[in-house]
């Protein structure tokens, strides 16, 4: 543990922080699988709402550093493809 008082204030932001994170990708997560949950029902119409939202979420998980740009794009692309791949 530090003993130094800013020492001891960056401990608490971190940890707080950490638990927004997580917070934060376990939201994107989620709206991920919701959109393959939908695609797996046939259900396109709302597939595609759910996308919409759900790739919003990727975007701005991308833009604050939660996930690398490149896991953004595979996401959405996969995403895209299952909609695209409904019959």
């Amino acid at each position: 543990m530090p003993n130094i008082k800013s020492a001891k204030k960056r401990v608490e932001i971190s940890a707080s922080r950490r638990i927004h994170n997580r917070m934060e990708k376990s939201a994107l997560r989620t709206a991920v699988k919701e959109v393959f949950a939908l695609c797996e029902a046939g259900d396109k119409a709302a597939a595609s709402d759910a996308y919409v939202k759900a790739a919003k979420k990727v975007d701005q998980a991308a833009a604050k550093n939660l996930i690398h740009k490149n896991k953004a794009a595979h996401q959405k692309s996969a995403m895209a493809l299952a909609i695209n791949r409904m019959a």
